[in-house]
């Protein structure tokens, strides 16, 4: 028998309004009402709020001038395909789960922005692949009513700001009916406690009859062309990407775990609240303990919930600070034990460009990301352990200036038909006709949304400005070579100057160039701060993002000093301006004592309980045993 406190036992009578689910006790769909005194802060549909003073060219809403964002992707972010893996070996779980939880607090309105498009050059000598569309498509994120013409241009978050669990749930209360198990009539009270399932999978847009009337879901890459095989998740996002599916996948049928766990005498809106409460305090306690721990990213010791802190997501956060797109990898690699795959499976998965390698005892599906962008079918066909497995098995890229072509150059692009085998690696440029670049949308965003440069927002966040380019990438020299492969005069325009010369593992030991395992430091033909300092001039030049992707990382971490410092003041914020964050939570100690249920599960144990895959124990550490 249970042993339940007075304390306790006060915190088990405030579980009954629980059923309601927009009591003062439990959280709002919204995140409204969070704080009692400012019901606003960390809403959904509100302003994302500034740490810096906006930096317009006019002072309201045009974006400042800089160097073309193609160019600069082009002579920073290129990695020529030489990948350069963590330095503390934090596997691909460290960017999957980041992009979990980015699509959990953050959302800008996409809608009714001005066309901006970024010019693209095909005459650039810099430049490798062919772009039919003529422009990488970009459009500004529309003002926030009332902004941008007397006073400065500022952008909604679209979704609520705390770690809640919304990308399972949905913001909304149409969402929400429609991803319950029962009736969609507009009501609740008449929906079952359980999340709606397809034989363990998230549900199709046509699961109900009607691929028309369910939640609207991103589309796109394949997925454009068959709009009812998006399945359904509280966040519109979730097919962008096979592991981010399988995410979601996981925690909706924790829900259910949680659920089947509660006693049946308690009514199904009592259960679904319980279990809306524990996935949420679960991610919270995963992305506290777990994941920034593994990136190296200290706080300062919990001091209890400050009704004076807005957790409200900043702009700076969402425009520059958590765009860590160096980590994906431009391949995702699930495992599964021999003999999964039928030759038939096999046959249907190498018409995708994905291969299946027989390797150490195990089947392992290499499927390059521009195949799983837009293809929910793959997750049922591979399976979930296995690309659950797969994700902790193998060690993200560093988290760098250097952004995989996949990303920097094909994202949600189709690739030309008939060649499956030139979807990665150098070949890729040959498989698609159209450039989507999300390095230089990231400097274009930064721009769009009135960023400050890069010296002005280390400022903002308390740190000294930097007067030189080798102060910012640590390097000897900020001067190109003199050698016969690279003629000064014109270097910053010479492909020669992206080559890797040398390869080095976390030990120092010289590796082959072209490595793949083990590779963490890469020294090319020329530094990168004499490319920065070619294309920028001054440091005080820089954009925010560029310069903060440059930066040495600081030891044990995987980030320079600029992106730490913005993570750690949007974690802290959303740690301490939450009033139901699990540490300040009693109504979760309440249920543990009641039901027996805890929140307190590493992300492998909610793995372990929901899936058949076997994973390590620590999944944020690449495990390829």
């Amino acid at each position: 028998m249970r042993l339940i406190t007075a304390g306790t036992l006060a915190a088990l009578l405030v579980l009954v309004p629980i059923a309601s689910g927009v009591s003062s006790s439990s959280r709002a769909m919204d995140g409204s009402g969070n704080n009692a005194g400012n019901s606003s802060w960390g809403q959904a549909g509100t302003q994302y709020v500034r740490v810096a003073p906006a930096n317009y060219a006019d002072g309201v809403a045009k974006p400042i001038t800089g160097p073309n964002t193609r160019y600069v992707s082009n002579r920073i972010f290129n990695d020529r395909a030489q990948n350069l893996f963590s330095e503390n070996n934090v596997s691909q779980w460290g960017f999957v789960w980041g992009q979990f939880m980015d699509h959990t607090f953050g959302l800008r309105q996409e809608v009714g922005g001005e066309d901006a498009s970024i010019a693209f050059n095909a005459r650039d000598p810099l430049e490798e692949f062919t772009n039919t569309l003529g422009v990488i498509p970009f459009s500004r994120t529309p003002a926030a009513p009332g902004t941008g013409v007397t006073s400065a241009r500022q952008q909604i978050n679209t979704v609520s700001s705390f770690i809640d669990g919304s990308s399972v749930y949905g913001d909304a209360t149409n969402r929400l009916e429609w991803l319950r198990e029962g009736p969609y009539n507009g009501t609740l009270s008449d929906n079952g406690g359980q999340l709606l399932l397809d034989h363990g999978y998230l549900p199709r847009r046509d699961a109900r009859g009607n691929a028309a009337t369910a939640p609207e879901m991103a589309l796109m890459g394949r997925l454009a062309a068959t709009p009812s095989r998006a399945m359904v998740a509280g966040d519109t996002r979730a097919n962008e990407n096979v592991a981010l599916t399988a995410t979601h996948t996981l925690f909706a049928r924790e829900h259910n775990r949680i659920v089947n766990a509660l006693p049946r005498r308690l009514s199904d809106e009592t259960r679904f609240q319980i279990a809306r409460r524990i996935v949420g305090a679960e991610q919270q306690w995963i992305t506290y303990n777990e994941f920034l721990p593994a990136l190296g990213v200290e706080l300062s010791p919990y001091q209890g919930y400050k009704d004076n802190v807005d957790a409200t997501l900043s702009n700076e956060f969402a425009v520059v600070g958590y765009r860590a797109h160096s980590m994906i990898h431009g391949q995702l690699e699930p495992i599964a034990p021999p003999g999964t795959y039928s030759p038939e499976q096999v046959d249907a998965f190498e018409q995708q460009g994905v291969e299946v390698e027989d390797e150490d005892g195990v089947d392992t599906v290499v499927i390059p990301l521009n195949v799983a962008f837009g293809n929910p079918d793959l997750l049922p066909a591979v399976g979930l352990g296995p690309v659950l497995r797969g994700i902790g098995s193998e060690p993200e890229y560093k988290n760098d200036e250097l952004i995989d072509n996949q990303l920097r150059s094909t994202l949600f692009e189709i690739p030309v038909p008939g060649n499956p085998t030139c979807l990665d690696g150098p070949t890729l440029p040959q498989c698609f006709k159209g450039v989507v670049d999300l390095g230089a949308i990231d400097v274009e965003r930064g721009r769009d949304h009135g960023m400050p440069l890069y010296n002005s927002l280390r400022t903002a966040y308390g740190l000294a400005p930097k007067q030189s380019f080798t102060s910012i990438t640590g390097e000897a020299t900020d001067r190109f070579p003199r050698t016969s492969r690279i003629d000064r005069r014109d270097a910053i325009d010479d492909p020669d100057s992206l080559d890797f010369v040398k390869v080095f593992d976390a030990d120092g030991k010289r590796l082959p160039l072209g490595t793949e395992e083990g590779a963490v430091v890469g020294i090319r033909r020329t530094a990168l701060a004499a490319r920065l300092k070619a294309i920028y001039g001054s440091p005080n030049k820089l954009d925010a993002f560029v310069g903060m992707v440059s930066e040495q990382h600081i030891a044990g971490t995987e980030f320079g000093e600029l992106q730490l410092a913005i993570w750690k003041k949007q974690f802290e914020a959303l740690r301490a301006g939450d009033r139901f964050f699990y540490a300040n939570d009693s109504e979760l100690a309440a249920v543990c004592a009641l039901y027996g249920l805890d929140y307190r599960y590493k992300l492998s144990q909610i793995i372990r309980m929901n899936s058949d895959a076997q994973v390590a124990d620590d999944v944020f550490v690449a495990d390829s045993d």
